[in-house]
């Protein structure tokens, strides 16, 4: 049996993993080339997403937390498994139909902001609007409304340097939030941050899967958090589990 009917018949078996899902993985595996050892960082994956859910992945640092979530957000390919978005197979699609799902579909927060020095903060959340082809006039517009929903309506026009750690976190979530994506996978999106200021942005997490019913995914080692979403997993050894504390 190929590869692909496997997975197939795994979807088929799973129906509850794709049923009305906004991300679903099914079987999937990554092994790293390390010298010449292979190192099997995901051993055969399932988790599903639903719309509005709040998940979360915990695990120690090296568990393959990062990698899990490059592969279920089409950033990396499982060497195995199948990853649905919203109904679409992200890894069958091309590179370009790749980028226009993720674009549409996902939105990405990470531990560092990544935001675009050069640019105000009105202009950061503005660009993937920009890239997915809406009018400038248009994404500055809806820009600024993300932008007053994280809090920061007096802080647009200031430029990443301007703004405080907490401050560059909220401009990211919004960026990623920008395009109203079904889901928010979000790495370690308040580790670099001191305790009062990722209490701040987790309850902004919080209140924007509210008002907007967006998924979110949530990698963090960051317990209380993590126990606090619907969804609970540990990664261990490549094996995905609900966590028990």
């Amino acid at each position: 049996m190929s590869n692909q009917s496997m997975y197939q018949n795994q979807i088929e078996s799973h129906p509850q993993l794709v049923s009305d899902s906004i991300l679903s993985a099914v079987g999937i595996s990554k092994t790293f080339q390390d010298g010449e050892k292979h190192v099997e960082v995901l051993k055969g994956i399932n988790i599903n997403i639903n719309q509005a859910e709040m998940v979360s992945i915990v695990g120690t640092s090296g568990s393959g937390k990062s990698t899990l979530l490059h592969v279920l957000g089409g950033l990396d390919s499982p060497d195995e498994g199948e990853v649905i978005i919203t109904g679409k197979n992200i890894h069958r699609l091309s590179i370009k139909k790749q980028g226009e799902l993720r674009n549409k579909k996902l939105g990405f927060v990470y531990q560092f902001h990544h935001l675009l020095g050069e640019f105000t903060a009105l202009e950061n959340v503005a660009l993937p609007l920009i890239i997915g082809g809406l009018s400038e006039q248009k994404s500055r517009q809806r820009a600024a409304e993300i932008i007053v929903k994280v809090g920061l309506s007096d802080r647009k026009t200031h430029t990443p340097g301007e703004l405080s750690g907490g401050e560059r976190q909220r401009i990211a979530i919004a960026r990623a939030m920008v395009t109203r994506p079904a889901c928010i996978l979000a790495d370690e999106p308040t580790g670099n941050l001191d305790s009062r200021t990722a209490q701040a942005v987790n309850d902004l997490m919080f209140e924007l899967n509210k008002d907007e019913n967006t998924s979110f995914l949530i990698v963090s080692h960051d317990l209380k958090l993590a126990r606090s979403m619907q969804k609970c997993y540990e990664l261990v050894n490549g094996e995905l589990s609900a966590y028990n504390e």
